[in-house]
Parts: C-alpha cells; sequence; structure tokens
C-alpha cells in the first residue's frame, strides 16, 4: 500500500498561562525525585546536597562527597505502583574533578491493550519503558564554591510508538556564604533542551482523502511536540554544630517552573553523632489547590566499616488521594 503523511492544521484560542499548562509537559519523569535523603527533607537541600544523590537535585553536589568513589541504589513506590529505580555511581579524578554516571527507569507492569473495536482488551499487553541516563561533571573551583553539569538522554516507549530527547542540569554551590560558618546557598536550572514529539508506527491510519483519486492508504498523524518541564530554584540552608558531634540545619527551596505553579520547599534534619539521622519536610504550592504532595520524614543511618562507608536512607512522602510515596536508598562510598 501507499504510504503518506497527512497533517491537519487546527487554529486553537486557548488560555497558556503557567497554571494551566500543568502535566502537559514531555518526560514528566525528569521531574521525579530520587534518594531517600533530600526526598525526605522535601527536596529542600539544593545548597547542601553531596555524592552521587546529588547527580538529581543540584550536580554541582557531586564533587563535595566525602569518599572518593560513591555508588547509590534507591527504589520508590511511586504513584498508581509505578515503581521507580536509580542507579548513581561517582568518581574523582584528582586535578580534573568528578565524574558520575546515573539510571533512572520506570516499570509500569502489564498494561491490556485496548482498540476501538475491542475497549475491554485484546488478550495482549504492553509495557512502557521510560529510561533516563546521565553523565555529569562536577568540579570544587574553592572550598566554597562547586559547579557541576548533566546531560540527560530521554528514551519513552509507549506500545509502538516512542520519543527520545536530551536535557541539561546546571548548578551553583556556596559555602560558608558571606563568611557565616553553616550557611549555604545553591543555585540550579535543571530540564534545558529542545521539546519531545512522539513518533513510529503506531500513528499510521488508513483513510481516504476527499478528491484523490487514489484508493484507502496509511497515513501518519503528526504529533505534537511538547516543552521540557524547565526550572530553576533557589536554596539555602543553615547548619548548626551541637556538642559531641550534633548537628541540626534547615533548609529551604524556591522553585519556578515553565509549566506548572511555583513550588516551596522546607526541611529540618538533626543528626546525632554522625551516625543516626531524623528528617522531615514539607512541599507546597501556594498558588495550587490541586497541589497533592506535602509531608515528607525519614531517617537514615551511617557505618563506617575501616575505608568502606555504607549508608541506609528511608523517605516517606505524603500524596493527597493516590497514596503515599515510600523510597528506599542503599549507599557505598570507598
Amino acid at each position: 500500500m501507499a504510504l503518506g503523511s497527512l497533517v491537519v492544521s487546527m487554529n486553537w484560542s486557548a488560555y497558556a498561562g503557567r497554571g494551566d499548562k500543568a502535566g502537559t509537559s514531555a518526560a514528566p519523569e525528569l521531574l521525579i525525585p530520587v534518594g531517600a535523603r533530600d526526598l525526605a527533607l522535601g527536596g529542600s537541600t539544593l545548597a547542601t546536597t553531596s555524592g552521587v544523590e546529588a547527580i538529581y537535585w543540584n550536580p554541582a553536589g557531586l564533587s563535595r562527597a566525602s569518599q572518593g568513589t560513591q555508588a547509590l541504589f534507591s527504589h520508590m513506590t511511586y504513584l498508581a505502583d509505578i515503581g521507580v529505580d536509580y542507579i548513581a555511581l561517582g568518581t574523582n579524578f584528582e586535578g580534573f574533578g568528578t565524574l558520575g554516571f546515573s539510571l533512572k527507569s520506570l516499570s509500569f507492569g502489564d498494561i491490556p491493550v485496548t482498540t476501538e473495536d475491542v475497549p475491554d482488551g485484546t488478550g495482549e499487553t504492553f509495557s512502557p519503558t521510560y529510561v533516563t541516563v546521565g553523565v555529569t561533571y562536577s568540579l570544587l573551583v574553592t572550598e566554597r564554591i562547586s559547579i557541576g553539569l548533566t546531560s540527560n538522554f530521554i528514551t519513552e516507549r509507549i506500545d509502538r510508538v516512542s520519543a527520545s530527547g536530551v536535557a541539561f542540569n546546571a548548578g551553583v554551590q556556596y559555602s560558608g556564604f558571606a563568611s557565616v560558618e553553616g550557611l549555604a546557598l545553591g543555585v540550579a536550572v535543571k530540564n534545558i533542551g529542545p521539546s519531545m514529539q512522539f513518533d513510529g508506527p503506531g500513528l499510521l491510519r488508513q483513510a481516504e482523502v476527499v478528491d484523490v483519486l487514489r484508493p484507502a492508504s496509511f497515513y501518519s498523524i503528526v504529533a505534537a511536540s511538547d516543552e521540557l518541564p524547565s526550572t530553576i530554584e533557589l536554596g539555602v540552608t543553615y547548619a548548626i554544630a551541637l556538642e559531641e558531634k550534633n548537628t541540626l540545619s534547615f533548609s529551604g527551596v524556591f522553585q519556578n517552573q515553565n509549566l506548572s505553579d511555583d513550588e516551596y520547599k522546607l526541611g529540618a534534619e538533626f543528626g546525632f553523632a554522625n551516625t543516626l539521622f531524623v528528617r522531615a519536610g514539607y512541599t507546597f504550592a501556594q498558588e495550587s489547590a490541586a497541589y497533592i504532595y506535602g509531608l515528607t520524614v525519614g531517617a537514615g543511618v551511617n557505618y563506617q566499616f575501616s575505608d568502606l562507608a555504607v549508608t541506609f536512607d528511608y523517605a516517606f512522602r505524603d500524596v493527597d488521594f493516590l497514596g503515599a510515596n515510600h523510597i528506599f536508598s542503599i549507599g557505598l562510598g570507598f
């Protein structure tokens, strides 16, 4: 059969305000958090996140790892029973900086195939594939200032259609700001890149064109392209050193996104002898009544076995209507 392409143009008159565009971005998985420690603090650790967990939150923190090489694995039970797995590895090269590699994968399970003719299911199933692979470079410019850049390569496949793209994150951290011990600032811009568009044989439809002398043919539906969910974030943390190596810190982040309402993130952490940590956070969007996230809590334990550091972290995030998120992380440093 002949293969053609049919493009239909339509004029739309619609409000394109930031709040009304929530949920319309490409690659929404870029906004799914990873790492239990930072999530337990509500994602408010932009200024102080460190090591391989920082690759997602602020790539500038990768070079602030306490060990030369680190590895992290985390698993989250996300919305609608979606599983989010994350693996990251980072290592420092003296005189060059720190390189990191990360992989985020979503698991949806088997979804029944339905059609217009068989809405109850054909008996077949499919499982979407959403994978993001990242490469990060971070450098400790001075004892106080670090910078970082991440390139994320995005792949999405749903049945017989797919899309791919690239997104960039960049960040800066400044510790001891204004010569105040314990005061840190952070800035990050995330998910900067071209729009994404689905394509593939799943968009082919058989049809006849009026006023054209040709039999029914397959035509390709041209899917609309969508913007990435780009954000700019500003963060501050103030840490207080208590007696006997205990610490108490408070942090906050303001986030502006191109396709959603502004978000505010707050967090507090108490650390006992750099071994046991208790954390809490809260996030909200001032202009949105439909914001579903809120309270976060968690805890973590650090073990030091000779030259090997092992961390175990857990976080709970309350979610309206859709059930809570649970995330577990295991980290290794040597």
